[in-house]
């Protein structure tokens, strides 16, 4: 024992839940956000969110996957959220090569996972492809104030993307 694991849980002995917590799982401003996984990148402090205030969904890449997807439909239709905002970054780990990746992971595990990784040649058309994709699901109750945005790690700025 004595890793990281045990590190988070020691710091929560100092944690207590504050008046905030207790409210409705609705976010305030009825926005989801669906960013990258990337430690470089705290949702929160980037765009001044306030605890309660909006939904944030993380994966690698801020992609718009299935599990993405399904998350926003929860968001959506069962705790009010009306807009989404995909947030991609600069320097992402995700963008090269799929098949260069899938055999780094394969080296590291012995064998590669059984699914896409997601992997994209560009930045800006995975975004664009990811907020076109939210836009036409079908089962999204609310697809039109739905865009996307590019974090720069280095200079902490969002550039939005026209789709």
């Amino acid at each position: 024992m004595g890793g990281a694991i045990d590190e988070l849980v020691k710091r929560n002995l100092d944690h207590r839940a504050d008046s905030e917590s207790a409210r409705a799982a609705r976010p305030g401003l009825r926005v989801a956000v669906l960013t990258c996984m990337d430690a470089r990148i705290r949702p929160g402090v980037a765009m001044g969110l306030e605890l309660g205030e909006a939904h944030v969904i993380r994966n690698a890449g801020g992609l718009v996957t299935e599990d993405a997807l399904r998350s926003l439909a929860i968001s959506q239709g069962a705790l009010g959220t009306r807009e989404v905002m995909v947030v991609m970054h600069t320097r992402c780990g995700l963008e090269g090569d799929e098949h260069e990746l899938r055999k780094e992971l394969a080296r590291a595990a012995g064998l590669a996972p059984p699914f896409p990784l997601g992997r994209f040649a560009s930045l800006e058309r995975a975004l664009r492809e990811g907020v076109q994709r939210i836009r036409t699901t079908p089962w999204l109750p609310h697809r039109d104030q739905v865009r996307g945005f590019v974090y720069d790690v280095d200079e902490g700025r969002l550039r939005e993307v026209e789709i």
